[in-house]
């Protein structure tokens, strides 16, 4: 009888020990997998990342070569809810097929300047507030980890509202990313009466109030989230700003008369933002490549600007 008990003991143990050893060795793989996860070799994906606005949509497209770096690529003011423009505007996706950086698209945020709003907006039942800027720079570095994307090694770019925020980013999280770059972004919306273009334009584009965004135009967020402002945190940053002199031409021609005109109205807006930009640059003595060009505020011309750019962010990366 003592035999067959300590027998007994000896397979429960062994048991207790095996089970143990497995439940580590699945602690390890997932911890490791969320920090420090391989990342996948190309091919495209759409990922369901948790935040503090609700799961965000987020399109990705790995890199080729199963590279850590990443490109994080904003919508404009129109961000539809589904996928990004970028992604159906134009050819981002194969551009930069081949190359060993991970192309990232969040998904959403219309009208929201990639902030941290100080609360929902007021005038359009606005369900949550948006807090873009901590999804951009924590949760989603956070969850990306986990599939093998550096939190410190990325580049990030916008058209129109992203471009302006795809600055102040940068500036404020020179940890994350490495280079930025502006195509038609309204880079200095501390301007006078700039922040009454702003609210036109977020009113028109969902009912939105501006001033649950930044509050009134003396508030200190505002000059935090405008690029001319936030220059001298550039310093030392490979920048690259796109715009065009709102004069159309043959890729404007499918968008459509009504829209030519529209276009070619932004585009002055951001024509002299940027030249004000290139003005506080200059004088702080910031290096930055900025191209003005025919063109308007449309969507293949920032595919133009895109490709125009890839150079600069690979090298940046070091991901050719």
């Amino acid at each position: 009888m003592r035999v067959d008990r300590h027998a007994r003991l000896g397979v429960r143990g062994w048991l207790r020990k095996a089970v143990t050893v497995v439940a580590a060795a699945v602690l390890v793989s997932s911890v490791g997998g969320a920090v420090a996860g391989a990342a996948p070799m190309g091919g495209a994906t759409d990922l369901l990342v948790p935040s503090s606005m609700g799961p965000i949509k987020v399109q990705v497209q790995w890199a080729a070569r199963g590279g850590s770096s990443a490109l994080y690529v904003l919508d404009g003011l129109r961000a539809p809810s589904d996928h990004s423009q970028w992604t159906s505007d134009t050819d981002a996706l194969r551009q930069f097929a081949g190359d060993n950086v991970t192309l990232v698209f969040p998904v959403g945020g219309r009208s929201s300047f990639y902030t941290d709003w100080y609360r929902a907006s007021s005038t359009n039942r606005q369900p949550v507030t948006y807090k873009w800027e901590t999804f951009l720079t924590k949760e989603l570095p956070a969850f990306l980890a986990g599939y093998g994307v550096s939190r410190t090694n990325n580049a990030i770019v916008g058209a129109s509202m992203g471009g302006n925020a795809a600055l102040t980013l940068a500036a404020h999280h020179r940890d994350q990313f490495k280079f930025a770059g502006s195509f038609s972004g309204f880079v200095h919306p501390t301007f006078p009466l700039w922040n009454e273009a702003m609210r036109a334009a977020m009113w028109d584009e969902g009912n939105f109030n501006v001033d649950d965004m930044w509050g009134p135009v003396s508030d200190s967020a505002w000059k935090r989230n405008d690029a001319t402002e936030q220059a001298e945190l550039l310093r030392g940053l490979p920048l690259y700003l796109w715009t065009g002199n709102g004069a159309p031409g043959p890729l404007d021609i499918p968008n459509g008369v009504g829209n030519t005109i529209n276009a070619m109205g932004l585009e002055a807006m951001a024509l002299a933002a940027a030249q004000m930009f290139r003005d506080r640059a200059a004088a702080l003595g910031i290096n930055a490549r900025i191209d003005f060009v025919s063109g308007t505020h449309t969507w293949p011309y920032w595919q133009q600007a895109l490709a125009n750019a890839r150079p600069m962010i690979l090298d940046a990366l070091g991901a050719r």
